[in-house]
């Protein structure tokens, strides 16, 4: 009899170690998802605006290979989107809404956890990424167009994982 409660702890355990690696998993894939609809919208948002690449290109261009940027569209248009991917990962790893019960509380969480998301994401990479590894310095217009874009992003992708946690 002993042995038999034994082992259905064991199962208990067992079911709870996939349950939870079943969710985590879906936290990872609601991250990944996120991140890529957050970059679509970010970047719809800013290409017609300053008509050019996303600094990725000048990052594939001084770091991956030789020549301008304008040479590297896709390469590019495909680093900033694997970069939102990642982010968006990020995002659930340390910012995600924990599902409260409530869809309304979980989307607002989830917003405004966004929102300090991409701010953080855009002070990064204004001073760290731009200045530092790019040596770029935007004008105060294109100042305001990085940081307005990643906000937008971070709207985007924070209301995502809120409305599907």
């Amino acid at each position: 009899m002993f042995s038999n409660v034994l082992e259905a702890v064991g199962q208990d355990r067992s079911e709870q170690a996939t349950q939870t690696a079943a969710s985590g998993f879906d936290a990872i894939r609601r991250g990944v998802k996120g991140g890529i609809i957050g970059t679509f919208v970010m970047t719809a948002f800013r290409i017609p605006i300053t008509r050019s690449l996303p600094p990725t290109a000048n990052f594939w261009a001084k770091y991956v290979a030789a020549g301008p940027p304008e040479e590297y569209t896709v390469q590019g248009i495909v680093l900033h989107l694997l970069y939102g991917t990642a982010s968006g990962i990020a995002f659930i790893l340390c910012c995600a809404p924990g599902g409260t019960g409530s869809d309304v509380t979980d989307e607002q969480q989830g917003i405004l956890r966004g929102i300090a998301f991409g701010l953080f994401l855009s002070v990064f990479g204004e001073r760290i990424v731009l200045k530092r590894l790019l040596d770029m310095d935007l004008e105060a217009n294109e100042q305001l167009i990085f940081h307005v874009s990643h906000i937008i992003y971070g709207l985007t992708l924070g209301t995502w994982v809120g409305s599907n946690t």
